[in-house]
């Protein structure tokens, strides 16, 4: 097996960045979701109730701190915010966590592109936030990712679902790898191989890290990455064939057990 892709999501919800190596750290890949757009009240928008955020185009900014593109809009420097820091949620329910506004600049900039009062957020300290779960390690830590650091998904697997695809002669089809917003991605597994390393641990390059559960998927994954359009698909095809206790399945989510630089192409090995 091979890493075929590494992405990050430096905003949660918005738009991907794609990599050719990439740093490990204890929380997940270096930048991935230290940043959260906040309603009114404290709680993470997401693609779920906001598809417009697939505009909302971050890129790392010199020195800390991001650009905000966007199509049609002049690109806003947002820099690391210093300041009081604010208790906001991912979603409603979970353990507040302390974040530092982003300022009036760039909540202006983000509430007029998604027709949405919001503010922006800054995990300064993904070190203090642990993933807090009975398949976790007191020491695990997880920045604002949907509650684990990483998500893989292998390439032969999506090519199964496109398959189903095209023999169904549904028009959505093929789906892109991206409709699944994962972290790394590998080639030169089976189909479906994926369910076997659950439990087990992953070696890509030369860091390790432990695969804890299936991903259980959401109405994000009809969404198109790039415009925003929404469909149907993967989720009719995934309550037939990958329904497990009324969860529909696709990737595992991962915690590492080390840090360091993991490049694609590097040799990907289960370990015993």
């Amino acid at each position: 097996m091979r890493l075929a892709s590494l992405h990050t999501h430096p905003v949660k919800g918005c738009h991907r960045l794609d990599h050719d190596t990439i740093h490990v750290e204890p929380w997940g890949l270096a930048g991935d979701r230290r940043w959260l757009i906040i309603d009114e009240d404290g709680v993470g928008v997401t693609q779920r109730d906001t598809a417009a955020l697939v505009h909302v185009r971050p890129t790392p900014r010199p020195g800390g701190g991001l650009v905000l593109h966007a199509t049609g809009r002049h690109p806003l420097d947002v820099p690391e915010p210093a300041g009081d820091l604010l208790d906001v949620q991912i979603f409603v329910n979970r353990t507040p966590v302390a974040a530092a506004p982003a300022g009036p600049a760039a909540d202006h900039w983000l509430s007029t592109l998604i027709d949405r009062k919001v503010r922006l957020v800054w995990l300064a300290n993904p070190a203090d936030q642990p993933i807090g779960t009975e398949l976790s390690r007191p020491e695990d830590r997880v920045s604002f990712a949907d509650r684990y650091p990483m998500l893989v998904t292998n390439t032969a697997s999506l090519d199964a679902l496109n398959s189903l695809l095209r023999e169904a002669g549904d028009i959505e089809g093929p789906l892109p790898m991206n409709r699944f917003r994962a972290n790394l991605v590998v080639s030169g597994a089976e189909p479906w191989a994926e369910d076997d390393w659950i439990g087990r641990r992953l070696r890509f390059g030369n860091v390790v890290m432990r695969a804890v559960k299936a991903c259980a998927r959401c109405l994000v994954t009809t969404i198109d990455q790039e415009t925003g359009e929404k469909g149907r698909q993967p989720l009719r095809l995934l309550a037939r064939h990958r329904n497990r206790d009324q969860k529909l399945l696709f990737g595992v989510n991962l915690i590492p057990d080390g840090t360091g630089p993991v490049t694609v192409g590097d040799p990907v090995e289960l370990m015993p």
